[in-house]
């Protein structure tokens, strides 16, 4: 869908000698304004959906909960790599969940959020960093969950909160 390509345009636009350059994409606040907006949008609509039924199959959702004084004290590489935890885990919980879904609204809505969360993972990951590219297999706080809307509520508190947080101290450093 358009909307979900709107992170992945904006990443391309953005490349620079073959890596990301996020400056462009985290000095504009209004960025990721629209993302938690798009969030909340997709929570809302998987909660219209008419009887969506449990997951047969507890999905594994990353704890996204976080202290603002322990988030400061990090690295930006540190919460880099923390969000892609985080990100790569809820990625493959929509991916389980949508093989699950067959109800169309629930699996539209899911399907919607797997390009987001998708892009986001690719976006993080292409960033060019001193510590170099980041390597899967981190093992996220996580919990599980039968009902899909939680998934949607993970999202967005992700989105909301460590990754607002995180372009928030990117642009410090990269923003005049």
């Amino acid at each position: 869908s358009p909307p979900g390509l709107l992170l992945l345009t904006s990443f391309l636009l953005h490349i620079e000698e073959g890596h990301a350059s996020p400056t462009r994409l985290v000095c504009d606040n209004r960025l990721i304004q629209k993302y938690i907006g798009e969030a909340k949008d997709m929570e809302k609509r998987v909660g219209q959906c008419q009887a969506l039924p449990a997951l047969s199959c507890p999905a594994q959702l990353p704890l996204v909960d976080f202290r603002l004084q322990q988030w400061k004290s990090k690295s930006n590489e540190t919460k880099r790599q923390e969000i892609l935890c985080d990100l790569a885990l809820l990625v493959g919980t929509v991916a389980g969940a949508q093989r699950q879904v067959t109800q169309e609204c629930g699996a539209m809505q899911l399907s919607q959020l797997y390009q987001h969360a998708s892009s986001f993972l690719l976006l993080l990951q292409t960033f060019s960093w001193e510590a170099g590219p980041w390597e899967p297999g981190c093992s996220p706080r996580s919990m599980e969950q039968i009902h899909i809307t939680s998934i949607f509520l993970t999202y967005r508190q992700l989105v909301q909160g460590k990754l607002r947080f995180f372009f928030h101290d990117l642009a410090k450093d990269l923003c005049n």
